[in-house]
């Protein structure tokens, strides 16, 4: 599956250091693309991510606990090591298991407060694939705040493309990020870039932009899509309407595919506001997701229907010219995973 060779979120970092069971360290359960993870941290920082399946008897490693540098299983105490080889079997203390014990373990890295996995092989001949790109996050200046996640029954494709969507403010998010009497959409550019594409010159009226919000505004408005499941914007409203001089803010959506039809969404803002808290940050955003979330999942079918075997059309029309780039896109790149 073409999915494997790309990275994605499972879980906030910070969930590896609150992940405690009566004094214990426990390692943490997640879930990509169907495949249960047990994902953990080891005294070097690094994080593991093993198939969440203990190699002897089946039992989920997730429900185990971290002993020393080792991976102890719930149900017979057999550990493993980060590199996931079997070290010790307490029934048989003096036995050394062979190198073919072992855990299955899979890519993982750290990045944008963040859990990465990529279902591959950690030491298998593979690539290493890139992490979506987030370019607002190595501009200092730039507060970032993660909120989330986000559970959503329908398929992550479902999401970037609501994401991308401007038509939908007026009505979804009325009084906030759009008005019913001002919903037409400016012809706006999109452009091939070698991870995907962009779109720019776009334009929205907007009564609550941000949380530094000072009156209505027209907003302009950056789309990017450098990655399957990973949807970046940037905006910047007329400076007269905010109350931070020369606000801007830069916000990316990272998406997990659970399985076909179930999502788990991250947002991380990016953004120059230095005087709220991360609650009021995050409530901006829990509030403006809550309003999509029920027509997410109200819409059928739930998979994204682009292949010729889709069992339903849907039509389009000009302001659709994101999402219709993001159609293509993932038709070019062989995605299928959440797509009919």
């Amino acid at each position: 599956m073409i999915e494997h060779h790309h990275y994605h979120p499972v879980l906030l970092a910070s969930a590896l250091d609150q992940a405690r069971a009566d004094g214990r360290r426990c390692p943490v359960q997640a879930q990509l693309l169907g495949t249960d993870l047990a994902i953990w941290r080891d005294d070097a920082g690094q994080v593991q991510a093993f198939d969440d399946r203990c190699p002897h008897r089946g039992a989920s490693l997730s429900l185990g606990r971290i002993e020393g540098n080792r991976l102890e299983c719930a149900y017979h105490g057999w550990q493993f090591e980060p590199g996931g080889r079997c070290t010790h079997v307490p029934a048989v203390p003096d036995w050394q298991p062979p190198e073919g014990h072992r855990a299955r373990r899979y890519r993982a890295r750290e990045a944008y407060g963040l859990v990465w996995v990529a279902l591959l092989p950690a030491d298998g001949p593979e690539a290493e694939p890139p992490l979506p790109d987030f370019a607002a996050e190595a501009d200092a200046q730039l507060r970032k705040v993660n909120c989330g996640p986000y559970d959503v029954e329908t398929s992550a494709p479902r999401i970037v493309e609501n994401f991308l969507d401007m038509a939908h403010f007026g009505y979804v998010h009325e009084g906030w990020l759009g008005a019913r009497d001002n919903t037409a959409i400016e012809p706006y550019r999109v452009t091939t870039t070698e991870h995907g594409f962009i779109a720019t010159e776009c334009r929205a009226w907007q009564p609550e932009s941000s949380v530094q919000a000072a009156t209505g505004a027209m907003v302009d408005y950056t789309y990017e899509v450098n990655a399957p499941y990973t949807a970046i914007l940037t905006k910047v409203p007329d400076a007269a309407t905010v109350r931070v001089q020369g606000f801007r803010e830069s916000i990316a959506m990272f998406v997990c595919p659970l399985s076909p039809e179930r999502s788990r969404a991250w947002i991380r803002l990016a953004m120059l506001d230095w005087t709220s808290t991360d609650a009021h940050l995050q409530g901006f955003q829990h509030t403006i997701f809550m309003q999509d979330k029920p027509v997410l999942e109200s819409q059928r079918p739930r998979l994204l229907p682009i292949t010729p075997e889709a069992p339903v059309t849907e039509l389009h029309c000009a302001a659709d010219r994101a999402s219709t780039a993001y159609r293509r896109y993932l038709k070019e790149r062989g995605i299928t995973f959440g797509i009919c």
